[in-house]
């Protein structure tokens, strides 16, 4: 443009074109690194999000795999395979990302990413892989080939999806093929492998979710079944007068009010439509003689067009008028100082107004049969009953408890306990907390204090169930692999302070990075 046959003004117009030119390549590609950076914060929130979501919806697993172990524990196993397979990338893809920021003053000032020295550094020595490198692809393959290996069996689709989204095959182009890692990262601005390490992070979140989801609606799916359902007999009392009708009620496990079978059979004789109302059959029949007495029969359902046959079974005991109470703890055969024991003291054929109860600590409760029991001191209690028959006599027995203390609770952070591996900065912002295992009540419990230590620095105490500030100073100063000791836990029963827990067990967290 600047040939030596043109004029001094028409050089200078072209070099001013020239410089217009860059200066509009500069400034568009400033726009696209910002463009880059927005993308990057965006997904950066929507992974946010979606960790709450997975979060919250494997908490709910784990509650119902506690309520329903038998159903439910198989599945949480499996999910917490995949939570940590996900969780473990999604922190690797974490540190990578922070160290390759840590040099920026500002790590959202994107108009500066537009170099790819870092990673073209980190991951490449010419044409070979640098180990860093290798290790990025390792984690890639770590996480797609274990998910794969715990789904593939039951979810085919979501295997072959993620063998697709996490593949590291080289790429084919026109001029034949490139190693993957070449392909995606060598010689890019800085804002767009940050961008697309951010996007691997979302792809790790959704087939979390993604399997997660789908392991809950097959679990589902299967118990919607009715060739899972369970039928159920439920007396009004479990032991009938001689002479008496025998009443109650038959239920499913699943109870849907909109459930009708086709035909009920109860010991051989087909019920009356007007017998099932609500998903549930009422049963009013002769009791019987004294002693033991069978009922069994079938439901029939319609279901795809066939009958869906559903068999019971069950018995129930005529007895003679009642000489002693049924005295029984809901929960345990022992009752626990400083929780509230509900207990149900009733005598059979005895309408609940004619029972009454006695004992140091036992006041009655809301509902039939309910008491509540608060022991003392001592290691046992007695309770007397007393009854009072239809035809005016009174009866009367007793029943003897042993006392217990609570157990020694145990000490948790972040939820886990015992020998814990936790990254240095959850350890700094996780809550130190107290769980009774295997404890039949649901007890909240609060840390008020307990003392830290971590290598080659002073124990360090702390008020609260938070890391002070001087905590977190010498968890700064702990290296990967240490282990830090929470001890001394010190908890109180929330609402009822005056009861003295037993000294928590402590926790050993060893620093993952």
């Amino acid at each position: 443009m600047a040939g030596g046959k043109l004029s001094a003004r028409q050089k200078m117009i072209n070099l001013m074109y020239l410089i217009f030119i860059a200066m509009l390549a500069l400034n568009m590609s400033k726009e696209v690194l910002s463009a880059f950076g927005l993308m990057n914060e965006k997904l950066t929130e929507s992974n946010d999000a979606a960790t709450v979501r997975n979060a919250q919806f494997f908490a709910g697993l784990e509650q119902q795999a506690i309520d329903q172990p038998e159903k439910y524990a198989p599945l949480k196993d499996q999910a917490a395979q995949i939570s940590t397979l996900a969780n473990n990338f999604n922190s690797y893809l974490s540190d990578l990302k922070g160290k390759m920021t840590a040099k920026l003053e500002d790590p959202k000032d994107y108009e500066v990413m537009d170099k790819g020295d870092y990673l073209d550094e980190a991951f490449f020595k010419g044409d070979k892989l640098k180990p860093e490198g290798q290790e990025f692809l390792d984690q890639i393959a770590k996480f797609r080939d274990g998910v794969v290996a715990i789904i593939g069996n039951e979810y085919p689709t979501i295997a072959k999806d993620v063998k697709e989204k996490f593949s590291t095959d080289p790429v084919k182009r026109d001029i034949g093929t490139q190693d993957w890692l070449d392909y995606h990262y060598k010689g890019f601005p800085l804002v767009a492998s940050l961008t697309k390490m951010t996007q691997l992070q979302a792809d790790i979140k959704g087939t979390e979710s993604e399997v997660l989801s789908s392991m809950l609606a097959g679990k589902l799916k299967v118990e919607a079944s009715l060739t899972n359902f369970e039928a159920i007999v439920v007396p009004d009392k479990t032991a009938f007068f001689n002479g008496e009708n025998f009443t109650g009620k038959i239920i499913l496990g699943r109870k849907d009010k909109t459930l009708r079978a086709d035909k009920v059979v109860v010991n051989g004789r087909e019920l009356s439509k007007e017998s099932m109302q609500e998903g549930r059959t009422i049963l009013d029949f002769p009791a019987g003689n004294v002693g033991e007495q069978p009922i069994k029969g079938q439901f029939t359902f319609k279901e795809g067009g066939e009958d869906v046959v559903i068999d019971f079974e069950s018995s129930y005991s005529v007895v003679p008028k009642p000489n002693s109470a049924t005295i029984s703890a809901d929960k345990m055969n022992v009752v626990y100082r400083g929780v509230t024991n509900p207990m149900t003291i009733s005598f059979a054929g005895v309408s609940d107004n004619n029972v009454s109860a006695s004992a140091p600590g036992l006041s009655k409760g809301s509902g039939t049969g309910k008491y509540n029991m608060n022991p003392g001191s001592g290691r046992e209690v007695t309770i007397n009953v007393t009854g009072k028959l239809p035809d005016g006599t009174t009866v009367s027995d007793r029943a003897t408890f042993r006392i217990k203390d609570i157990p020694k609770p145990t000490g948790t952070i972040a939820g886990q306990q015992d020998n814990v591996s936790l990254p240095r900065q959850n350890v700094e912002i996780s809550t130190v907390g107290a769980i009774l295992n295997d404890f039949d009540f649901e007890l909240p419990i609060q840390v008020t204090s307990f003392m830290i230590k971590v290598p080659g620095q002073p124990s360090v105490s702390v008020n609260g169930n938070k890391m002070n500030d001087q905590a977190k100073n010498a968890l700064r100063k702990a290296s990967r692999g240490d282990g830090v000791q929470i001890f001394k836990i010190k908890a109180q029963i929330i609402g009822n302070s005056a009861y003295k827990l037993p000294e928590v067990s402590p926790v050993f967290v060893e620093i993952t990075n």
